[in-house]
């Protein structure tokens, strides 16, 4: 089972959250928060594997407490959730080793394919957020981005460009394996293979480098 904590500090949204996480026969919903300070308790308390946190929460927001918890439980994996889409937020979600990004308008199916990516040691952006993100292309920034993106992925086989190419779709490991014709552990060998060479600490950040240098759809 994979163990979640929902920190929200609305009851009837973590009530919400919890009927549909707990719909899937892999899923436990084991503890809640109302606080993004009780969440890093209960994430000590509980052998919790997923967090789920809003971001506008009193006491310890959802940003700050994904800061606290990657220094005090590493190994848990902090999904943000929340009604705010801007590419700030995004962007320093990512940045703090956060394992995903969603918007409170996703569809339940959306919600529950995060938190199994995410306790599969995989990160997920929603289509939502992934468009916020993808806009900064259009910034005064973007070549020089994109000339820096194509220098790192200079280390890359053929192989490995096309993988992250696939991270960059948005692609899941097993996704993408049925696209190049390879297994599920096959595409989490060469996914861990770019993450090293590409020094970056998870998918997401991976696929916006992809992103950056031009690769995948436009």
């Amino acid at each position: 089972m994979i163990r979640v904590l929902v920190a929200d500090d609305e009851p009837l949204i973590r009530a919400g959250i919890r009927m549909i996480l707990t719909s899937a026969d892999d899923i436990d919903v084991v503890a809640e928060a109302a606080n993004g300070r009780e969440a890093v308790e209960l994430v000590r308390a509980h052998a919790v594997d997923v967090a789920l946190l809003d971001i506008q929460m009193p006491v310890l927001d959802g940003l700050s407490a994904l800061a606290e918890l990657r220094r005090v439980a590493p190994s848990v994996r902090p999904l943000i959730l929340t009604t705010f889409g801007e590419r700030e937020n995004v962007l320093r979600a990512l940045s703090q080793g956060g394992a995903g990004f969603l918007l409170k308008d996703s569809a339940p199916a959306e919600l529950i394919q995060a938190v199994r990516a995410a306790a599969a040691g995989d990160a997920y952006l929603s289509p939502a957020a992934t468009r916020h993100v993808v806009d900064q292309l259009a910034s005064g920034q973007a070549v020089a981005r994109g000339e820096e993106a194509r220098r790192r992925l200079e280390s890359l086989s053929t192989r490995e460009l096309e993988v992250l190419a696939l991270l960059g779709e948005g692609l899941s490991n097993a996704d993408a394996g049925e696209r190049i014709h390879v297994s599920e552990a096959t595409v989490k060998t060469y996914v861990s293979r770019i993450l090293t060479k590409l020094r970056c600490e998870n998918r997401v950040q991976a696929a916006l480098l992809a992103r950056d240098a031009g690769l995948g759809p436009g």
